[in-house]
C-alpha cells in the first residue's frame, strides 16, 4: 500500500493541488483570499493545461507522443535525483549578498516594476550564457531538444540548470536592491508565465496575442526561441518583458513566411531520454578529449556551441549572420 501512497502524493505534487486540498480539508475558505490561497489556486493551472493540451492532441490526431514520453521521463528522473539534492540557492544567495545591495527598495508598485526589470536582466544573463557557453549549453540543451512545442517542454530541464539559473538571477536581483519578499512574488509570476509560453498549437494556434506581441514576449516569441532555423537561433532570451532583448539586439518576431522548426542542430534521437538528457555532455566530452593542448580543451568548454579549434566554426551567430546576408543578396 505504501507504493500507492507514494504514487498518489507524486500525482498530487505534479498537479500542484496539494496546498489547495489542505485548505479545503481544513474548511479554511477565507484563506483563498490571501496570497497563499491565490497561489494555491494558480499552481494547478499549468499541469491541467498540459493534460488538456495532450487530450486535444489526441483529438486532433497530433499527439506528439515522443515529446510527451521523453519529457515525462525527464520529470520523473529530476524528481528522483532531487530527493538527494537540497537546492537552496535562492536562500543562500539572499543571505550572502543582501548586505552588499547598492540601493534599498520597498514593496511599492514602482519598485516592483523596477524589480521585474532587474529580474528580467538576471534571467537574460543566465539564458544568454546558457546558449553561448558550451558547458552551460550542456545543461540547457535538454530544454531545447524536443522537436514539437507543448506545455510538457516546461518540465524538460537538466537537474543542474535550476541551481545555476537561480544563482545568477537571485544574485543580480539582491545586489541591485530587490527585496526578498518582492523577489519571491516576481519568481512566482515569472515562473507561471514562463511555463505558459510553452503552450503548443494544439491549445493555442496563433501565439502572437495581437497588440501584446509588440510589448511582451508571447508564446509566439518563445516558439521562435526554441527554433533551429538560422533566422531564429539564439533570440528572445527574456521571459515576459522584451526590454533586454531589444537593448542587446536579440529580439526576433515570428515570420509567417518562415515556419518554426523545433529542436537543436546536432543530429540526435529526440525520442531517446539518454540522448536528450546527456547527449550534449557526451558530445562535449568527445571534443575535449580529441582537442590538442590544454588551451583548446578549455576553449571547447567556454566557447559557444559549434566553435572548432581549427577555425571551422558553426556557431548559431555565424549561421544567422550568413542567413541574413543571403537575404540581402536576394
Amino acid at each position: 500500500m505504501e507504493i500507492f501512497e507514494i504514487l498518489w502524493k507524486e500525482i498530487i505534487g505534479f498537479l500542484g493541488i496539494g496546498q489547495a486540498l489542505d485548505l479545503l480539508n481544513a474548511g479554511n475558505f477565507d484563506a483563498f483570499r490571501t496570497y497563499e490561497g491565490v497561489t494555491a489556486l494558480i499552481y494547478p493551472i499549468i499541469p491541467l493545461l498540459v493534460l488538456l493540451e495532450l487530450l486535444l492532441g489526441l483529438i486532433y490526431k497530433k499527439p506528439q507522443t515522443k515529446v510527451y514520453k521523453v519529457n515525462f521521463l525527464i520529470y520523473v528522473f529530476n524528481r528522483f535525483v532531487g530527493r538527494f539534492i537540497a537546492i537552496a540557492m535562492v536562500t543562500y544567495c539572499i543571505g550572502l549578498f543582501q548586505s552588499y545591495a547598492v540601493i534599498e527598495t520597498s514593496f511599492t508598485w514602482y519598485w516592483f516594476l523596477y524589480g521585474y526589470i532587474i529580474w528580467e536582466f538576471g534571467h537574460f544573463l543566465y539564458h544568454y550564457w546558457g546558449h553561448k557557453v558550451r558547458l552551460l549549453w550542456c545543461l540547457h540543451s535538454t530544454h531545447h531538444a524536443p522537436e514539437n512545442m507543448n506545455l510538457s517542454v516546461t518540465y524538460a530541464h537538466f537537474f543542474l540548470e535550476a541551481p545555476y539559473a537561480d544563482v545568477i538571477r537571485t544574485t543580480v536581483c539582491i545586489l541591485l536592491g530587490v527585496q526578498p519578499e518582492m523577489l519571491f512574488l516576481i519568481m512566482f509570476i515569472d515562473g507561471t508565465y514562463g511555463a505558459f509560453i510553452h503552450v503548443g498549437e494544439n491549445l493555442i494556434k496563433n501565439g502572437k496575442f495581437g497588440v501584446l506581441n509588440k510589448w511582451i514576449l508571447t508564446p509566439s516569441h518563445h516558439r521562435v526561441h526554441h527554433a533551429r532555423n538560422p533566422l531564429y537561433m539564439d533570440t528572445n532570451f527574456c521571459n515576459l518583458l522584451n526590454i533586454w532583448d531589444r537593448v542587446f539586439g536579440t529580439y526576433q518576431e515570428e515570420d509567417d513566411q518562415v515556419a518554426v522548426e523545433y529542436g537543436i542542430t546536432r543530429h540526435m534521437d529526440s525520442g531517446s531520454f539518454l540522448d536528450v538528457y546527456f547527449g550534449e555532455i557526451i558530445a562535449l566530452a568527445k571534443d575535449v578529449y580529441k582537442a590538442p593542448g590544454l588551451k583548446n580543451k578549455l576553449l571547447y568548454m567556454v566557447m559557444p556551441p559549434g566553435w572548432h579549434h581549427e577555425g571551422d566554426h558553426k556557431t548559431a551567430k555565424i549561421a544567422r549572420t550568413n542567413y541574413l546576408k543571403s537575404l540581402d543578396v536576394k
